[in-house]
C-alpha cells in the first residue's frame, strides 16, 4: 500500500514537471513569435536617441510620434497605400471569384473530366513558365505599368481552389438533390446553399488571398514603372535601401525635426505602418483557420 502511494506521488510529479515543461515551452515559441511585431512598433514610437541604446522593448522609450509625422507628411505613402489597398480588394474579389467558380464544378461528380481537369490546375502548382515568359505575355497583353498588371497575372492559385473544391465536397449531395426538385439551377444553389455552409473554408482562402495582395512586391517591381502605380511594398523597399532615408523622402515641411530621427526610426515606423492593416483583420478569422484548411485539405 505504501509502495502505491509513492509511486503515486512520483507519477504526479513527473505529470507536474511535464506539464510545467510544455507550458514554458509554448511560452518561449509565443514570445519568439509575438515580439518582433512588438519590437517594432515599441522602436517607432521611441524617441530615436533613446532607441539607438538597444536591448530589448517592452515599452516605448521616451515616447515620440515623430517618424510617423514625417511618414505621412509624403505625398508618396498615401498614393501607395490607396494602390495597395485597392489591390488587396479587387485582386482578393477576383481571385475568389474565380476560385469558387472553378472549384464547385470541380466538386460535382456529374461533370465530366473532373479528374483531368484537376489534374491540369494541379499541373500549375508543380511547374510554371518563370519570370520571363510571364513578362512577355503580360507584355504582349498590353498591362505594363497598369493596374491590372497586379491583379490578372495571378489571379487564381491552384492550391487555395482545391482548398476549396474539396470543401466543397463536404456538403451533402441530398441538399444539391433537394434544391434540383425544387426547380434551382446551379447558379442559385452555389450561391445560396454551398457558400453559406462553406463559411470557414470561404473565410481562409480569402485571408490567403488578401495576405498575398497585400505583401506582393516583385510584380509591382516588373509590371509597374509610374509613381502613380508604386504599391506599398515597393516604396517601403526603397526606403529601406535607401542610404539617405531622410534626404529620399519628397515633400516634407520642417526639416529641422526630421533631421533629429534616425533611419532606423524611419524604418521601423515604415514597417509598423504596412504590417499593422493585417495584423488588425487577422484574428477576426483566425478561428476559421482550422476548420477551413483541414476540411478542405488537398486529397482526392
Amino acid at each position: 500500500m505504501e509502495s502505491k502511494k509513492i509511486r503515486h506521488l512520483r507519477e504526479s510529479s513527473l505529470d507536474r514537471f511535464i506539464y510545467i515543461a510544455i507550458c514554458f515551452f509554448l511560452a518561449v515559441f509565443c514570445f519568439s513569435t509575438v515580439y518582433p511585431f512588438w519590437h517594432v512598433l515599441m522602436y517607432s514610437i521611441s524617441n530615436s536617441k533613446a532607441a539607438m541604446s538597444g536591448g530589448l522593448f517592452f515599452r516605448p522609450r521616451d515616447f515620440d510620434l515623430l517618424a510617423f509625422k514625417m511618414i505621412f507628411k509624403t505625398s508618396q505613402i498615401f498614393v501607395a497605400y490607396k494602390n495597395t489597398i485597392l489591390r488587396t480588394l479587387v485582386g482578393t474579389t477576383l481571385s475568389m471569384a474565380l476560385s469558387i467558380l472553378t472549384a464547385y464544378p470541380l466538386s460535382r461528380k456529374r461533370l465530366r473530366g473532373r479528374s483531368c481537369l484537376s489534374m491540369v490546375f494541379f499541373f500549375t502548382m508543380l511547374f510554371n513558365g518563370g519570370m520571363i515568359p510571364t513578362y512577355l505575355v503580360v507584355q504582349s497583353y498590353g498591362l505594363i505599368d497598369s493596374f491590372w498588371a497586379l491583379v490578372l497575372p495571378l489571379a487564381m492559385n491552384a492550391y487555395n481552389m482545391f482548398i476549396l473544391r474539396n470543401y466543397f465536397k463536404t456538403v451533402p449531395d441530398s441538399l444539391e438533390e433537394s434544391a434540383f426538385i425544387d426547380g434551382a439551377n446551379s447558379f442559385t444553389i452555389l450561391w445560396k446553399i454551398i457558400l453559406p455552409v462553406s463559411a470557414p473554408a470561404l473565410a481562409a482562402v480569402t485571408m490567403f488571398y488578401g495576405v498575398y495582395n497585400w505583401n506582393a512586391y516583385l510584380d509591382g517591381v516588373l509590371y509597374i514603372n509610374s509613381t502613380g502605380l508604386e504599391i506599398l511594398q515597393v516604396y517601403l523597399r526603397k526606403l529601406l535601401a535607401s542610404t539617405g532615408t531622410l534626404n529620399s523622402l519628397s515633400g516634407i515641411d520642417g526639416l529641422s525635426e526630421a533631421a533629429s530621427l534616425s533611419e532606423e526610426s524611419m524604418k521601423m515606423a515604415t514597417i509598423a505602418v504596412s504590417i499593422l492593416p493585417v495584423l488588425v483583420v487577422y484574428p477576426f478569422i483566425q478561428r476559421f483557420y482550422t476548420s477551413g484548411i483541414t476540411a478542405g485539405a488537398v486529397k482526392e
